[in-house]
Formats: structure tokens, sequence, C-alpha cells
């Protein structure tokens, strides 16, 4: 055989046209609008980052200055009073009663915004469920000052016989103990909030639930579960992540609500053992009644206050990402 017919025959094959573009534009590294939109993508991250660090740089310059005139104990002084000379206060009250009243939120929505999505997802017929979702779409649009004045109008005046039977019943506790005053209390207030946080934990446990694949469903009928046991084996694994994550979304308004609070709260510096009692605050409710008037030293200490509710709220979140992902196998994405 001729020697150059085989170097021929055994050269290496000739790539086709554009293989090798066609590479590199796989990895996004040759496109403009790839290198733009990966720019673009990392700034918008930075970006944040360097806002979250300015924020927390300015809340805490802030803070030190209010923290270090403070004649009281900031974390444990029963008073706010920063016209004194020096000035006097603390935030034992405030977290209390911010602790408190979004826990009372929490275990009131939760449930019940869980419930709504399951029966929307699975048990409601498409025209129903379609009529209740487009409800509760409107509610989570409605705006939180509707909210405090229906609370004041509304609520409060019809939780005197709530406030009744639970002191007839449970007073004995001394939870729910109740002397006959108003009811703007720490409950009132759990309420009022829970309605608020229920649209926003209900939609986005709704999109989860839909989620689910239909042949997880399927297998377990197959296998003769119930309608409930379809829902405890397949749905609920499924969108715990998603639901703990709606859950904190509802918290982090739970927490940081203000003109709802304040309209329907009758606040004092003091903690009491009974939730059924007028009285308490909370971080957001006291900065927004006492902002406007507050002098440059009060405002370094409302400042002060906001920080505490800062770091409340990334432990929260901080917390809530620590839960999804140790539940990462039940997670939509490794179904």
């Amino acid at each position: 055989m001729d020697i150059s017919t085989q170097t021929t025959d055994a050269s290496p094959p000739t790539p086709q046209p554009g293989a090798t573009e066609r590479k590199r534009n796989a990895r996004g590294t040759t496109r403009a609008g790839d290198r733009v939109f990966l720019g673009l993508s990392r700034g918008s991250g930075i970006l944040l980052l360097v806002i979250m660090a300015a924020i927390a740089v300015f809340l805490t310059y802030r803070a030190s200055l209010a923290i270090s005139r403070d004649h009281g104990n900031f974390l444990t002084t029963f008073e706010w009073n920063t016209n004194l000379v020096p000035p006097t206060f603390g935030i034992a009250v405030l977290a209390f009663g911010t602790i408190v009243s979004s826990i009372i939120a929490m275990a009131i929505a939760v449930p019940i915004a869980v419930a709504i999505a399951l029966f929307i997802t699975h048990y409601s017929p498409r025209r129903l469920g379609g009529t209740i979702g487009y409800v509760i779409d409107l509610l989570a649009a409605v705006p939180s000052i509707v909210y405090g004045l229906w609370g004041a109008l509304v609520l409060v005046p019809h939780m005197t016989g709530l406030f009744g039977w639970l002191d007839k019943y449970f007073g004995w506790t001394g939870i729910f103990s109740w002397d006959g005053g108003a009811p703007r209390t720490m409950l009132t207030v759990g309420i009022l909030l829970a309605i608020m946080i229920l649209p926003v934990i209900t939609n986005v446990s709704r999109e989860v639930f839909r989620q689910v694949p239909q042949m997880h469903e399927e297998a377990a009928l197959a296998l003769g579960a119930t309608r409930w046991e379809v829902i405890r084996m397949s749905v609920l694994p499924f969108g715990r992540s998603g639901v703990i994550s709606a859950s904190m979304l509802g918290l982090g308004r739970a927490l940081g609500e203000t003109m709802a609070v304040a309209t329907v709260l009758s606040p004092d510096f003091d903690i009491h053992a009974s939730l059924l009692n007028p009285g308490g605050g909370t971080f957001a409710q006291n900065i927004a009644s006492k902002f406007g008037e507050a002098t440059p030293d009060a405002r370094d200490a409302l400042i002060a206050s906001g920080l505490v509710l800062f770091v409340i709220t990334l432990l929260v979140n901080g917390a809530a990402r620590i839960i999804i992902q140790r539940r990462a196998e039940y997670s939509g994405a490794n179904a």
C-alpha cells in the first residue's frame, strides 16, 4: 500500500465547522450577551451584599452612640425615656412583645394556611379553588393600615366575648386571666398579624403543593392509599421546605409590622403575665410612634432598637436556611 495513502488515512478527522465555537458557547465564555448577563447577575449579588453591609454599619454606628449615653441597661431596662439627662431606655419589653406577638401569629396562621393550600390543590373543585385563590391574592395586596383600621374598629370590639370565655375556662393558668380592660392586648395583635400573614403563607404553600409530581400521588393511590395518606406520604414531605420558606416570609412580616400594631395595641413599658391585659409593645410600633417627635439622641436610641430587630430577622432567616438545608432530601429539586 502506498505510504502517502496510509498517512492520509491515519490522519485525524477534520473537526466539523463550528464545533469549537459551539463548545465555547456552551461554556458561556464567548457570546457578548452571556458575558453581560454574567456581569449583571454577579454585580447584583455583590451590590446586595454591599447594601446589607452598609445598613449594618450604619445601624451599628448610630446604636453605639445611643448605648454609650444610656443610663440603664439596654437589654434589660423596663423603661423608655430618652428625654431624661442622662437618658434611660431598654428593649426588654419591646423584644418580649415582638417575639410573643409573632409566635401567636405563626401558631394561628401556619396550620390554617397549610390547610387552605391543601384544600385548594387537592380537595376543592377547580372553579372553587380558583375563586378562593383569587380572594387570597387580594388579601395579600391589602395595605397594612387598612388591616389596622379594621382591627381597631371591628376586631377589638368583638374580642370581649373571646376574652371572657378564655378567662372563664383558662384564667387559672394566669396567661389567659382578664381583668375586664379594653382588649387592646398582645393576643389581639397576634390574631391581627395572623390574618395579615395568612395570605402570604397560603400563596407560597399552594404553589409548592402544585409542584408535587403527579406520579407520586398516582403511585400512592395505586397502592391503596386514601386521600389523606397520599397527602401525608407524598405531598407534605415534598413541600416541607417550601412551607418552611413560606412561614419564614410570614414571620418576617409579623416581626416588622408597624401601623397595624400601632393602631390596635395600647402600649406601655411593662411585661404582663396575661396575654389578655392591655400593654406591651413591639420594636416597629415603638419606632413608628416615637420617631416623628424624637430628638437626635432619641432617634439614635430608636435606631439601636432597630438594630436588634435587624439581628433578630437575620437569625430567623439563618435558622430557616439551616432547616431547609437539613430537609433538602424532600425538596422539589430532588424529587
